[in-house]
Formats: structure tokens, C-alpha cells, sequence
């Protein structure tokens, strides 16, 4: 019941949040900001001490995909807010907040698909490692989203109350690779640690989670190259980066619920 209710009490933080940012777009209004940045802190709070109940069951872990969601959606806020004091991402939030409602709602209302297990500390360490990698590539992936609509909006010559304010495409870009390069090198400790903690991949259902990770470096990799060495950007980046998101996205979201809904 506690759960439920501080559950409840973020997904109403997270919905009004969005709203006032609509507003705040729509009005222009700036002083907004400061606004937003305290529902969203609420809103992350009472997101976090939910998912930590539903994670933490009798002492062990619950590692369902929903609750891994919950706590993807977040970590992800949480790096976002604390960006968005010396950094203009605060456009982020327009996907971010309901994305992070209906992950809560789903985890809140669903029952575990995995049973508790206890785990050695170098595990929770690779892990966390995970989620803190997952986390930065996917807030790359949004933001190569922003990129990507504030390149189409410029070269149609448009300009709506988003654009007004976001700031200037070379900004978005830069902000861009330093999220990628965070990402990948968070994801290459991942795999690093995940070939020590782990005794058999085919016997621990990861196969799929190590290959489908290791295409996904090998796409971020070559798109950090390209851009140091060739100056790739624009579509070219943006379009990379969704590549390298969606081997993250079927390694490890898409072989969980294959696993957990359809072979169960």
C-alpha cells in the first residue's frame, strides 16, 4: 500500500510537471524553469522510494522487467534533473515525464514475473553499472531525437515555441557525444564485469544480452571514430546513435520479455 501510494503521488508530480512544461513552451515564460525543475525532483523522490520497495522484497531482489523499467525511468530522470542545473535539457522532460508515469503505473499494478534472488556485491556492482550505462545511452537517444527535429525544423525554416527553446544545434550535437561517450564507457566497464561475474552465459539466458550489447559498443564505437576523425554529424550521428540504442533495446529489454511473457 505504501508503494502504491507514493507511486501515485509521482505519477501526479510527473503529469503535472508535463503539463507545465506545455505551458511553459506555449507562454514562453522562462521563470517556469525553476517550477519544473521542483516538480520533477518531487516527482523523482517519490518515484524512487516506490521502486526501491518493489525492488527490495524480503531482503532480496526483485528483477522483473517491469520493476527494471521503473527503475531505468528513474535513474534516467534523476542524471537528466541534475543535468539540467548547468545544462539546457530540460526539453528532454516533454518525453520523459509521461514515459516514466506509465513505466511506474505498470510496475505498480503488476505482479512479480521473476522470483527474489540474493546476490553477491560484485553483481549489484555490475548491475548498477548496467542500469548507469542503459541510462546515459538513452538519454542520447532522446536527445538525438531533439537534434534530429531541430535539424529538420532549420532546414524547412520553421521556427515553434520548442525551437524558441532549444538552444543552438552545435550545443545539442556537443551535448550529444558527451552523453555517447559517458555511455559507451560505461558500457564497456558493463561488459568487462559482466565476463567476470557471470560462469555461463547459455546457462544464464545472457547470450543474447552479451551479443546484442557488444554490436551495440561496436556501432557507438565507430560513431565516436567518425565523428572525431571525419566530423560525422547531423542526421549521419543522429541516425548512428539510434542504431547503437536499439541493440541496447533488444539486448536486454527484448530478450527479458521474451523470457519473462512469451516462453513462460
Amino acid at each position: 500500500m505504501t508503494n502504491l501510494i507514493l507511486g501515485s503521488g509521482a505519477v501526479v508530480l510527473y503529469l503535472f510537471g508535463w503539463a507545465t512544461h506545455i505551458l511553459k513552451l506555449r507562454e514562453g515564460d522562462k521563470s517556469k524553469t525553476i517550477m519544473l525543475q521542483g516538480f520533477a525532483a518531487i516527482a523523482i523522490l517519490l518515484h524512487g522510494l516506490a521502486t526501491f520497495g518493489l525492488l527490495f522484497d524480503n531482503g532480496g531482489l526483485d528483477l522483473s522487467l517491469l520493476k527494471i523499467l521503473s527503475l531505468l525511468a528513474l535513474v534516467i530522470n534523476s542524471l537528466v534533473c541534475i543535468s539540467a542545473i548547468h545544462k539546457p535539457v530540460h526539453s528532454l522532460y516533454l518525453a520523459l515525464f509521461p514515459i516514466s508515469a506509465i513505466t511506474l503505473i505498470c510496475a505498480l499494478a503488476s505482479p512479480s514475473t521473476k522470483p527474489v534472488i540474493f546476490m553477491p556485491y560484485s553483481l549489484q556492482a555490475h548491475i548498477l553499472i548496467s542500469i548507469l550505462a542503459y541510462s546515459f545511452l538513452a538519454i542520447a537517444a532522446l536527445q538525438a531525437l531533439l537534434a534530429g527535429y531541430q535539424n529538420w525544423q532549420l532546414k524547412h525554416k520553421h521556427q515553434n515555441a520548442l525551437m524558441r527553446t532549444l538552444p543552438a544545434l552545435e550545443t545539442m550535437e556537443k551535448l550529444l557525444f558527451e552523453l555517447i561517450w559517458v555511455g559507451e564507457i560505461l558500457l564497456t566497464v558493463s561488459l568487462l564485469t559482466g565476463f567476470y561475474v557471470y560462469d555461463d552465459f547459455f546457462v544464464q539466458q545472457l547470450i543474447h544480452k552479451v551479443t546484442f550489447s557488444i554490436v551495440a559498443w561496436l556501432v557507438y564505437a565507430v560513431l565516436i571514430f567518425g565523428r572525431h576523425y571525419y566530423g560525422w554529424r547531423g542526421q549521419r550521428a543522429i541516425n548512428w546513435t539510434w542504431v547503437g540504442f536499439s541493440g541496447i533495446l533488444l539486448g536486454y529489454i527484448g530478450s527479458k520479455f521474451v523470457i519473462e511473457f512469451v516462453l513462460t
